[in-house]
C-alpha cells in the first residue's frame, strides 16, 4: 500500500468526520494557548522577583520532574480508570491551582509559586497520557491515527506560538493578574469539551475497579515494564524522547535571551516588559518551528514507518544546527530563525516517535507506555535544564549553554542511527 501523505485536507477531513477527536482537540485548543500565557507570565514573574536563572530552571524542574515518580500511578489509573474522566477532573483542579498565582505580590512568596506549579504537573501527569492514549480509541486504522497525531502535533506548536505571543502582549497590557486568570477560565472549558465526548473505553471493561489500596500495588507497573522490556523496538522508541529532553535547556535559555539578551524596546517599556516581548517573541518561533515541522515531516514520511526512523534521525540533526547557530547569532532574527530550525526538529521527532509508539503498544499496556514515554523524557529534561541555569549563574553565558545544548543532540542521534534503526530492520 502507497504511504499517503500528512495535509491540511487531511487534517480538515478528520475534524470533519470524527466528532470525539474533534472535541479532543478543541479541549487541548484552549488548554494549551492558556498554558502559554501562563509560561510567559510565570518566568517574568521568577526573573523580576529573584533576577536568577536558577529560579527559572527551579521552576522548570517542578514543573516536569514529577511527572517521573508520578508516571506508574498515573499509567496504571489511566489503564484502570475511564481515560476521560481522569482528564476532566485534571482539568478542573488545575483551574483552581492556577487561581493561586494571584496570591504571589512579592519575592518572599516565590515559595507560593514552586508549590503551584508542583501541584499542577501533578494534574497534567494524569491527564496527558490519558489524551495520548485515548487517540487510538476514537480513530480508525493507522492512517487516521497518524493524521491525529500529526494534528494534535501541529496544534500544540500552533497554540505555543499563538498563546506565547499573545500572552506576552497580554501580560505587557493588563499585567499578569490577567494572564492568570484566563489560564484559570481555559482549563474549565477543556474540561466542558470533554465532558461531550462519548467513545467506548473497552479498557475499562476487562479491568477490575480501582481501588484505593491499589496506589501500594505495584504490580501493574512491573507487568508494564516487563512488556516494554520484551519488546527492544518498544523500548528503543520508548526511550526517543529521553533523547529530546536533551534540548530542555531551551524552556531556561530563551527566557534569559528574551530578557537579557534581546529585549524589545518600544516606547516607554520599563526593563521586564521588554524582557516579556523578547521571551514571547523566542517562544513564539519555537512554536513555529514546532509547527513546521510535522507539516513538512507529515507530508514527507505518510503511513511509511522506514522514514518515520530516518526523520527522527534528521530531526537530531535539526536541533544541533539550530542550538548551535542559536549561540553565534547576532540580532533577534537570526536567533528567531535558528530557534525556527531546532523545534521544527523537536517535534518531527515528537510526532514520528508517537506515531510508532501507537502501532507497536498494545491498548491495556498503552496508559503505562505513555506515561513511561513522558517520564523519562521529563527526567533529562529536568537534568539538562537545572544544570542549564546553575551554568549560567555560575557565570557562564548563555550563548555557551546553547551551543552546548545544539552539540549534546548530536548523541542521541548518533545512538539511533547505530543501534535503534538496524532493530527496525532485521
Amino acid at each position: 500500500m502507497a504511504a499517503g501523505p500528512v495535509s491540511l485536507s487531511a487534517y480538515w477531513r478528520l475534524l470533519q468526520s470524527n466528532r470525539n477527536f474533534r472535541l479532543l482537540w478543541l479541549a487541548q485548543m484552549v488548554s494549551e494557548i492558556g498554558d502559554w500565557f501562563y509560561s510567559i507570565a510565570v518566568f517574568s514573574l521568577l526573573l523580576e522577583f529573584t533576577g536568577s536563572a536558577k529560579a527559572v530552571a527551579i521552576a522548570v524542574v517542578l514543573q516536569v520532574l514529577p511527572q517521573f515518580f508520578i508516571a506508574p500511578l498515573a499509567g496504571v489509573i489511566n489503564d484502570r480508570m475511564s481515560r476521560r474522566r481522569v482528564m476532566i477532573f485534571a482539568d478542573v483542579a488545575r483551574a483552581a491551582i492556577v487561581l493561586g498565582m494571584l496570591t504571589v505580590r512579592s519575592a518572599e512568596m516565590v515559595p507560593v509559586v514552586y508549590l503551584l506549579l508542583l501541584l499542577q504537573t501533578f494534574m497534567w501527569s494524569f491527564f496527558e497520557p490519558g489524551r495520548t492514549a485515548v487517540v487510538p480509541t476514537i480513530t480508525s486504522g493507522e492512517e487516521e491515527t497518524l493524521v491525529a497525531n500529526a494534528l494534535s502535533s501541529t496544534t500544540w506548536s500552533f497554540n505555543l506560538m499563538f498563546g506565547s505571543a499573545l500572552g506576552g502582549l497580554v501580560a505587557v497590557a493588563l499585567g499578569r493578574e490577567a494572564v492568570f486568570v484566563i489560564n484559570s477560565l481555559t482549563f474549565l472549558v477543556s474540561a466542558l469539551f470533554l465532558r461531550r465526548m462519548q467513545f467506548s473505553e473497552r479498557h475499562t471493561e476487562a479491568a477490575r475497579p480501582f481501588r484505593l489500596r491499589d496506589l501500594a500495588d505495584f504490580s501493574p507497573a512491573l507487568e508494564g515494564l516487563r512488556y516494554v522490556l520484551g519488546d527492544a523496538r518498544l523500548l528503543a522508541t520508548l526511550l526517543v524522547k529521553a533523547g529530546l529532553g536533551c534540548m530542555g535547556a531551551h524552556w531556561v535559555i530563551l527566557p534569559i535571551f528574551g530578557e537579557r539578551v534581546f529585549p524589545l524596546h518600544f516606547g516607554d517599556l520599563d526593563p521586564s516588559r521588554a524582557g516579556m516581548l523578547g521571551m514571547s517573541v523566542l517562544m513564539g518561533c519555537r512554536g513555529a518551528g514546532a509547527l513546521i515541522g510535522p507539516l513538512i515531516g507529515g507530508y514527507w514520511a505518510g503511513r511509511d514507518r522506514s522514514r518515520l526512523l530516518t526523520g527522527i534521525f534528521l530531526g537530531f540533526l535539526a536541533i544541533a544546527c539550530g542550538y548551535t547557530a542559536l549561540g553565534l547569532a547576532p540580532t533577534i532574527l537570526l536567533a528567531a530563525a535558528a530557534v525556527i530550525l531546532a523545534h521544527a526538529g523537536g517535534s518531527l521527532i515528537w510526532v514520528f516517535s508517537t506515531t510508532l509508539l501507537h502501532y507497536q503498544a498494545e491498548d491495556r499496556f498503552r496508559g503505562r507506555v505513555f506515561s513511561a514515554d513522558f517520564a523519562f523524557l521529563v527526567l533529562t529534561m529536568s537534568i539538562v535544564s537545572y544544570g542549564a541555569g546553575l551554568a549560567i549563574d555560575w557565570s557562564f553565558t548563555v550563548r555557551t549553554i546553547a551551543v552546548l545544548t545544539g552539540l549534546l543532540a548530536l548523541v542521541p542521534a548518533a545512538l539511533w542511527a547505530l543501534f535503534a534503526i538496524p532493530l527496525f530492520r532485521r
